[in-house]
């Protein structure tokens, strides 16, 4: 199996003929020196799949699928939801996010958000380079940014881990493994006492606290998922 891996959104089947798009081909050209006939990786949810070079022309490289390496399992859904920090720590809690296996990511404003703009192109290409070497199928979606409060009004059917730093519960049940399971964490400066009041009247909400230390917003999330994670798998 070659570890070298792409990730291709149309469908995939053996025997099937295609060409990458220019930033791919040149990462297999010009950067990992690939030649015709040399093999690569592609993969989305459907699984992963052995492919062959069969040309390259004008720096574009065709492809064509030699058989099937992987088959996609089903996923538990586990969300993220999240207020944005600062690039250089948003970039790293993103890969370190997908590497663990979150499905989908919700970033919000609070009263307390500082960065409230995100650049959707630059944050998929992360998720899309993370799920390519973190060996995962699938790539986790990133939804529009959007309030807390519409967060909360418009996913009511979920199970709602909250990281909450006034609270003594330490433990969490994992509950119904039809619905998904998503992880609150919040702002630089944490909620107002008015955004926690909100969340904790959530019907289906439970609070843990995630270190008795006041962890940073992307130590948070690491520590959070790598809960969820464990105790899922």
């Amino acid at each position: 199996m070659s570890n070298i891996r792409l990730f291709y959104s149309e469908s995939l089947s053996n025997n099937l003929t295609g060409k990458l798009n220019k930033d791919q081909s040149k990462y297999l050209n010009s950067v990992m020196r690939l030649k015709t006939n040399d093999n690569f990786s592609l993969f989305n949810k459907g699984g992963e799949w052995n492919t062959k070079i069969i040309s390259i022309n004008k720096g574009i490289v065709k492809f064509q699928v030699q058989n099937q390496l992987r088959q996609s399992n089903k996923e538990r859904e586990v969300w993220l939801v999240f207020a944005p920090i600062k690039s250089n720590y948003f970039n790293f809690m993103l890969q370190k996010a997908t590497e663990i296996g979150v499905t989908k990511l919700f970033p919000i404003t609070t009263e307390r958000t500082i960065v409230r703009k995100i650049n959707e192109d630059r944050i998929n290409k992360i998720l899309i380079e993370s799920s390519e070497q973190s060996n995962r199928l699938t790539v986790p979606s990133m939804e529009k940014i959007q309030t807390l409060e519409k967060f909360l009004d418009d996913n009511q059917n979920i199970n709602l881990i909250f990281g909450d730093l006034n609270t003594d519960s330490k433990k969490i049940e994992l509950k119904d493994p039809l619905k998904p399971l998503a992880v609150l964490i919040g702002p630089e400066g944490d909620f107002s006492e008015n955004e926690r009041a909100t969340i904790l009247k959530f019907h289906n909400v439970q609070s843990i606290k995630l270190n008795d230390n006041i962890l940073r917003s992307e130590t948070a999330v690491i520590s959070s998922l790598s809960i969820i994670n464990y105790l899922i798998n």
